[in-house]
């Protein structure tokens, strides 16, 4: 008698395995129809698919550790619907990877960016400060401003880096992007600003790979 797996088992699996049995798939029919194709391509196929299930694993289980840690609830039901989320989060993940391939290419210094991340939550205290002492004062900024400032970023994923860092620094805002420069909003604008501003993006682009 065949035994049948439960109807949840079934699902994680097809959710855990979306594409990585298509790849295996392409091997067999490799194999069948083109007897004397390289080995190397089938290699190099295999590997990929390694990849992907490494990768898939690895992301479940950050997902996973991060949801715990920021629901700080442990009751059966929260775990679940956490899991499902996971779960589906993949699932979309690994088709839309399938639809159109694009990939985001993290071209950063690990040790670097730490440095950075290090330096941007000081920068964050120093600037909550001064927007503590603006609101204390019961004076509206007298000096709120827009004005662009230049990206040297090489990588989207750095600019993205950069943009966002203004953001977090309070008192200053990335309104839009444009081609070579964002448009920033300063609540309490000075000329120290510009510099800021230009001292975080040459530490942006110093945690670039490629770069000195």
């Amino acid at each position: 008698m065949i035994k049948k797996q439960p109807r949840c088992k079934k699902i994680l699996k097809s959710f855990l395995f979306t594409g990585v049995q298509e790849d295996l798939s392409f091997i067999y029919t490799a194999r069948v129809l083109f007897p004397r194709v390289s080995n190397r391509v089938l290699i190099k196929k295999s590997s990929t698919v390694e990849e992907t299930f490494v990768k898939t694993i690895a992301s479940a289980i950050f997902m996973i550790a991060l949801w715990l840690l920021l629901s700080g609830i442990y009751k059966p039901m929260l775990v679940g619907f956490g899991v499902a989320s996971v779960i589906l989060v993949l699932f979309i993940v690994r088709r839309m990877d399938q639809v159109d391939g694009d990939h985001l290419t993290v071209a950063l210094n690990p040790i670097k960016f730490l440095a950075y991340f290090i330096w941007l939550l000081g920068e964050i205290a120093k600037s909550n400060w001064a927007v503590t002492k603006i609101i204390l004062s019961g004076q509206a900024p007298q000096r709120q401003h827009f004005f662009d400032i230049p990206y040297s970023q090489s990588t989207d994923l750095g600019q993205v880096i950069f943009a966002n860092s203004i953001t977090l620094t309070p008192g200053t805002l990335t309104v839009e992007t444009e081609q070579g420069d964002f448009q920033i909003h300063a609540l309490d604008y000075s000329d120290e600003d510009l510099e800021a501003l230009a001292d975080m993006d040459r530490r942006v682009s110093a945690i670039e790979t490629g770069r000195g």
